[in-house]
Formats: C-alpha cells, structure tokens, sequence
C-alpha cells in the first residue's frame, strides 16, 4: 500500500512526523504507521512500548493545542499506527505554525488558508465577517423578495432576519455579496463557437449583486440552450440542456464556493455542453462519495444557503447533485462530476434520447462529441477496450447511422451524426 493524502509512513520516531500530525488534526484526519519504510517495506521497531511513550510525549510537548490520537501496537510486525482525529479547536501548529496535506506530502499552510483555519476553530464562517464597506443598496434583492414572498417593506429588520445584518457588527461579507455593487467575485460566462478559440460571446457578471449575476447567466442560458417548436397550433418549449439542471449546477456554486478566493465562477457554453466551474473543493468533513451520493449536506455559506432556498433559487438543501441527475434520468448522456482540491466542476451535455444500442455501443457513444472528431487512440484508453473491438463498434455505430467518420488513414475520427 502507498502513501496517501490520509496515510504516511515513518521507519523510525523522530520529530519529522509532527508536522503531518498538525495537518491531519486541521483537516480530515489519518494515520501515520511506524516502522514502516517510505516504500511500504515493514522494517518493524527495536522497542514498541518505548516508541509509543515517545510518540505521544512528543504530540503533548508540540502541538498546540493538543489534539485527539490513538496508538495502538501491531506485536507480529512491531509497528505502531498513530490515529489523528479531525479537531474542532483548529487551527494545530506545530513550532507555531499550522501544515497541511498536499497529496503526499506535508506543508506549511499559507496566510489564506491559516485564517481558514482560525475561522473554522472559532466556528465561524467568511460571509459572517464585518463587510469592509458598510455603504450598501439592495434594490435586487428587495425586488426578489418582493416577488417570491410578497415582502413589501424593506427594513434594517428584514436584514436582521436574513442574518446578513446584527448591531454589532453592521453588515456582513454576505450582505456585500448580495448588495447592488458587490466587490466579490461573480459569473464568468463565454460562449464557444466550433472549438475554444472561438468565442461567440462574452459576459463578465462583476461588479454586481450575485443574485443579478445568476439572472443573466440564466438568461443567456435561454439564449442559447431553449427554443420554441410549434406542432398542430401549439407552442412547445424545448430545452437542449435542462434549465432546472443549469440552475441546480449554478446555485450549486454560489452556495457552496470559497468567497474569500479573487476567482469568478466560470461558465463555459458550448454546442454539445455546458461547464461550471467553483472556486473551492468539498467543505471539510465530507468526502466525494458523500457529495455525490447527497446523502450528507455540509454548508460552506448557510446565510447565502438561507437566502437562495427563501428566495427558490434552491430547492432543498443537499439535493442538488440529486436533483440535476434527475433531470437527466431519460437521457443516454448524463451529467459529470469532477472534484478536485480546488475546484468543482459540473459538466451538463445536451440530453439525447437513447438510440438502440447495445451497453458497449453507448459506452463508446457517451465518449463522442458532436463538435468534436476525435481519433481512436484518444477514444481507447477512456473506453478500457483494445483497437480491434473499439474499431467494431465505432463500424457498428457509423451503419446505424449514429456516428460520422471524418478522414481516412491514421487521420481518421469519429464524432456523433
């Protein structure tokens, strides 16, 4: 077994292993296995109850505050593994300062993610923090409310109420997300024409309320994924891609980014697509499967959660990932989740009824574009197939007339008829 961002290895107790025991106990746990070499070789130790008593001599004497631990002794490999929790009175420093995890390896946090850490110890949020400017207008906001909840008198108390004001402090950085003239970051929107050096057209949703940027990103949306078809003297609204997909995905965003991070949410359109893209992995204390599956809801930003649920910009919190797959439930192209440390990106394609194809021929099916030709050595590895079998179904799917061949030769790709 290897390293992993959750496991480390240490052939002998020296104090190297504090720094990856502050950086497990400021984020999502792990275990440190002793005795064994970087390589994963069991090499075992001299003295097992000595080490242990060193171990945890050296975690009271270091680390501040102390964190939650276990040891426990494998006797047949005289190895010990060293269990760090999650701590709640983050941040964790090691020599006065607080480490991460950075897949393998151990680093020093920097400014940014040390106050993070200082928010989340004192059990506080950033959109809870005194906006810098206190001089805000709502106008988008009361119209919102107006016209979702009937709310006719905008107030300092309608404010109090939504949390987004209190007497202490005077607004908050939610509040100035939400104002008229907001300084944070919004939507980025680009329109791609053939490939991504063709920009059809460009939209900066910034500086303004976020709720404005969102309206504009959903009109655009219409611009270019709706249309009306008219059959026997009746209108029919037909949508490429699913708005209450688009929506979910976009309030996905807003709800749950990183606000203290200069990055706009990106929103790129393409013919075949549309990508979303957050500033910020998974809130901490939940894992990806959890995120996908919707079976844990952890909120970033529950005042702006608040907010965006009274207003039915969201529907119930943490079914969003559900409900944008329920959308595409008849259709043969579905959704794609990509998560990574920094970023979540939702992809949602154009949704297609499914042809009459076998479960091979719409695997190869769902790797093909539209828009895109793409060669057989690029459709292979994603496939998991060798050339000869992806080579008989590609044929089999051109004679249904499904998949358009273009070139001939090694110049030779396929996209979807």
């Amino acid at each position: 077994m290897k390293e992993t961002r959750t496991l480390e290895y240490k052939e002998t107790v020296t104090n190297t292993f504090l720094k990856t025991v502050s950086a497990f106990a400021n984020y999502q746990g792990g275990q440190i296995l002793f005795g064994i070499a970087d390589d994963g070789t069991v090499k075992g130790l001299e003295n097992t109850d000595q080490a242990c008593l060193d171990i945890e001599n050296k975690i009271n004497d270091s680390i501040v505050p102390q964190p939650n631990f276990t040891l426990s002794v494998q006797h047949d490999s005289k190895t010990i593994c060293l269990e760090i929790q999650s701590g709640y009175n983050k941040p964790y420093l090691y020599k006065s300062k607080a480490y991460k995890r950075n897949d393998t390896a151990t680093i020093e946090v920097d400014a940014l993610e040390f106050r993070r850490l200082v928010l989340e110890g004192q059990h506080r949020s950033f959109e809870e923090l005194p906006a810098e400017n206190q001089n805000l207008s709502f106008t988008v906001l009361a119209d919102y409310l107006h016209k979702i909840t009937g709310i006719e008198k905008f107030d300092r108390d309608i404010m109090k109420t939504l949390n987004l004001y209190s007497d202490q402090g005077g607004y908050n950085n939610a509040a100035a997300i939400l104002a008229d003239d907001s300084t944070f970051p919004g939507i980025d929107i680009a329109k791609f024409g053939e490939n991504i050096n063709i920009i059809q057209k460009r939209a900066t949703c910034h500086p303004m309320s976020i709720l404005a940027a969102y309206e504009k990103a959903l009109a655009l949306y219409r611009d270019y994924y709706q249309y009306e078809q008219i059959s026997d003297a009746e209108r029919k609204l037909v949508e490429r891609i699913p708005e209450a997909a688009f929506r979910e995905a976009v309030a996905n965003a807003m709800v749950h980014r990183l606000w203290d991070v200069p990055s706009h949410i990106q929103i790129s359109m393409f013919d075949d697509k549309i990508e979303i893209v957050s500033p910020g992995g998974l809130p901490g204390g939940i894992s990806e499967q959890e995120y996908l599956s919707g079976r844990i809801s952890v909120l970033r930003n529950p005042i702006i959660a608040n907010i965006c649920y009274r207003l039915k910009i969201v529907e119930i919190f943490g079914t969003d990932i559900l409900r944008i797959r329920h959308t595409y439930q008849h259709s043969i192209r579905k959704p794609i989740f990509d998560i990574t440390e920094n970023a979540i990106k939702i992809t949602l394609p154009v949704a297609e009824s499914a042809p009459n194809m076998t479960d091979t021929e719409r695997q190869i099916y769902q790797l093909l574009s539209k828009t895109i030709a793409k060669p057989i050595s690029e459709i292979m590895p994603q496939a998991g197939y060798g050339k000869s079998k992806v080579s008989s179904i590609l044929k089999t799917l051109e004679q249904k007339g499904i998949v358009t061949v273009d070139g001939s030769g090694r110049g030779t790709k396929y996209r979807l008829r």
